[in-house]
């Protein structure tokens, strides 16, 4: 007998958000699944930091790299492992999509240098602007978009070869292109405005500022799954 299986998602969780903030909006990769209405057979979840094996590359369809309350620049363990599998992920030809944490992670896996955000730390609702209309996720978007952000590290000097495709007053890589498969985001497409307030600490607010029209940077998230999502695959019953 034969039956179909597609490939899942790999969501990659990088560290856990404060208790505070989990008990308000769960943790990150339940931000992406309810940004992608996906279905339990859809996706698979990994965490390294609580030490579990990354996916071998022909068991998944393509991976989302989470942000986090952690710095690269500390060289966690579970970080520089997750790095070393980046770099295996890119040769090969996995998709991948990097955010926040997961986009300074593959800056840094790839040959960039990550660093504090010499302009401070970059919260709330901003205006990024895109340079190119070349690239195929990004023709589409206006020149100008919106996308939550909060990050007091940055990609300072991006990796060889590396294509920036997106900037803000605060910070000169927002979207980094690698390959036709993998690209990286510096902002959070799978915020909402629940999610940014529950993120900032008890104290500190942003402008309260809400996605006027329609929302580009979940449009790029959309798409990334959109070209990930495979065509159910054959096995025998069994396999």
């Amino acid at each position: 007998m034969i039956h179909t299986r597609a490939l899942p998602l790999a969501l990659i969780q990088l560290e856990v958000p404060p208790p505070q903030v989990v008990a308000q909006i769960g943790e990150q990769p339940v931000w992406f699944i309810d940004a992608l209405q996906l279905l339990p057979e859809d996706y698979v979840i990994v965490r390294p930091h609580l030490g579990e094996e990354l996916p071998a590359f022909d068991r998944v369809c393509g991976a989302i790299l989470s942000g986090s309350w952690a710095m690269v620049t500390d060289h966690a363990d579970w970080s520089e492992r997750t790095a070393a599998w980046i770099r295996g992920a890119l040769e090969a030809e996995l998709p991948l999509l990097g955010v926040c944490y997961g986009h300074q992670l593959m800056a840094y896996a790839l040959g960039g240098k990550v660093g504090d955000n010499p302009n401070g730390w970059e919260r709330g609702l901003k205006t990024l602007t895109h340079n190119t209309s070349r690239d195929p996720w990004l023709a589409p978007l206006p020149e100008t978009f919106q996308a939550w952000l909060s990050h007091r590290q940055s990609v300072i000097t991006p990796p060889p070869h590396a294509e920036v495709l997106a900037r803000s007053d605060l910070d000169s890589c927002q979207i980094l292109r690698y390959s036709p498969q993998v690209l990286s985001v510096q902002f959070h497409p799978e915020f909402t405005r629940d999610i940014m307030t529950a993120c900032l600490p008890a104290g500190i607010g942003d402008d309260g500022a809400e996605v006027s029209g329609e929302d580009w940077s979940r449009e790029l998230l959309r798409r990334f799954w959109r070209q990930t999502r495979p065509q159910p695959r054959v096995q025998a019953q069994g396999a």
